[in-house]
């Protein structure tokens, strides 16, 4: 047992190494970022328009405003959404692969009631006090999920559900009852329920960049035991590293981060702050130190994209713009991400489907000449369609195909097939892949003989170089199917001579000579 778990120590050490060393040298580039963002923060505040409180020019104007960066309030408001994203973002990814958005959500929802008795703490709207008591319900909400879970029948999700809905509205009176106070229409505590990032001020800056520093410290230099929460928490528990500890961490700094966004995106929606940027990086990466980039650099482009658009109009609301334009990227990556995107896939399975098209009339042609003993140059489309059991018109159809991609070439209008060197290559390897797989159904998975080809149908297509080499290794590079037909050997296939297919078996390609 202690042998198994060192080994598996091992393996994830090595797994994350590379992520780890790859999210550390990035670091840097946050350093800068953050750099950056206090140099747009700098110049005077008081007497700058803020985001919502322009006068009447057409949007053009407003656009060419916005990025001269001359208000030195945009320039704060851009600060403070830029700090947001890249908060939002990181801790998002880690929400995301650990599967809980709605924990996130939940969170959103159980800090209004500690907001309102901030407020109430000194009858102001004090950052720190808000802070202090939006973190302190946030955590508690979590803890009475987890309580709920362990005692009693009911799973997460009615756990979740039941916890957000009773904070926020407990929440909901308080702010209502705060807002009848003689002072209350004045006192901004509106603000978090539907967020407005021009009432952003120089304390909410600081306290955005406070927290957002604490979260990039914390992510470097616990990277390894975050990676391990969120895909092996058993596995982290075993080797000692302390996986209770850094959930609550986690917890703790995403209560952070939803209270600094709360302002600028509101409680309503501060949750698809954390979930849309790392939702929209997950579908173009499989690596984590990659997920939390790409997450923070969406967060912090979706949320200048909202300020942007908000700033084109009079009093235009931020935060619904910022989960508009992540919504946008969301679906621009979930169409066209390269590897999950929907119209991607559409793609690759109409590749597919196009090749095997080929394949199979390519493999047809080379039964029909085989048939004859290989007599003649060309084969007619009749006796394609003939052996494929298809129209001719089909087969016309899929002669064109192969005439476009180089494969084949035809005559007398598209009655006669002739194939071209490349394509006559093809032919032989996908007759090879069926006939080799065949043989090795019969000799080693005991297959009866007459049960075989409409598994080596299928299996022909998606055979590689390297597992052909394998299997003709494993059945002593054999000569014939088991219905005794030839197959083709790599002389067939590139028209070579004995002495040069001996040099290519000599070459390392294991092909029999």
């Amino acid at each position: 047992m202690v042998c198994g778990v060192r080994e598996g120590e091992k393996i994830m050490h090595s797994s994350v190494i590379h992520s780890y060393t790859a999210w550390r040298n990035s670091s840097l580039a946050s350093i800068v970022l953050l750099a950056a963002l206090l140099w747009l923060a700098g110049g005077e505040v008081a007497q700058a328009a803020r985001i919502g409180d322009l006068g009447e020019v057409s949007a053009w104007q407003q656009a060419l405003r916005f990025f001269s960066f001359r208000d030195a309030g945009l320039r704060l408001v851009l600060v403070g959404c830029l700090l947001l994203g890249l908060n939002c973002g990181l801790l998002g990814g880690f929400v995301v692969v650990r599967r809980m958005a709605l924990v996130g959500d939940t969170l959103s929802h159980a800090v209004l009631p500690g907001i309102a008795l901030g407020f109430l703490w000194n009858m102001d709207k004090d950052p720190v006090a808000i802070m202090v008591g939006a973190t302190v319900f946030g955590l508690f909400g979590v803890t009475v999920v987890g309580w709920i879970t362990r005692t009693t029948l009911l799973k997460q999700d009615a756990a979740l559900g039941l916890v957000l809905s009773s904070f926020y509205a407990l929440g909901i009176c308080l702010v209502t009852m705060i807002q009848r106070l003689p002072t209350g229409n004045k006192s901004g505590i509106d603000k978090f329920m539907f967020g407005q990032a021009a009432a952003l001020g120089e304390n909410d800056i600081i306290l955005m960049l406070i927290t957002t520093v604490v979260t990039l410290v914390v992510v470097v230099v616990c990277y390894r035991g975050l990676l391990v929460l969120s895909f092996d928490r058993e596995f982290g528990q075993t080797t000692g590293l302390p996986m209770h500890a850094l959930h609550h961490v986690v917890m703790l700094l995403t209560a952070f981060a939803i209270v600094v966004a709360m302002q600028a995106v509101g409680v309503v929606l501060v949750s698809s702050m954390l979930i849309i940027p790392a939702a929209s990086a997950y579908l173009l990466t499989d690596r984590l130190h990659r997920l939390l980039i790409y997450a923070a650099v969406i967060g912090m482009g979706t949320a200048v994209l909202g300020a942007f658009f908000s700033f084109l109009g009079n009093n235009l609301p931020t935060g619904p713009f910022m989960v508009l334009a992540g919504t946008g990227v969301f679906v621009i990556c979930f169409l066209f991400s390269p590897r999950y995107g929907w119209w991607t896939r559409l793609w690759r399975l109409r590749s597919r489907r196009l090749r095997t098209e080929r394949e199979d009339t390519l493999k047809a042609m080379y039964r029909v000449l085989e048939n004859r003993e290989f007599h003649g140059e060309g084969v007619s489309a009749v006796d394609v369609a003939e052996y494929r059991k298809d129209t001719v018109e089909e087969i016309q159809r899929r002669v064109q195909n192969l005439v476009k991609t180089g494969l084949a070439t035809d005559s007398e209008e598209g009655q006669m097939i002739h194939f071209t060197p490349k394509g006559y290559q093809q032919a032989c390897m996908i007759v090879r892949n069926h006939r080799l797989w065949e043989l090795y159904l019969t000799n080693v998975a005991r297959y009866a003989a007459d049960h075989v080809h409409e598994d080596a149908e299928l299996v022909e297509h998606v055979l590689g170089e390297d597992t052909v080499r394998r299997l003709e290794r494993r059945l002593k590079f054999p000569n014939k199917d088991p219905h005794g037909k030839p197959i083709p050997s790599v002389r067939d296939m590139l028209g070579m001579t004995h002495e040069e297919e001996g040099a290519k078996m000599e070459g390392g390609y294991g092909y029999r000579p």
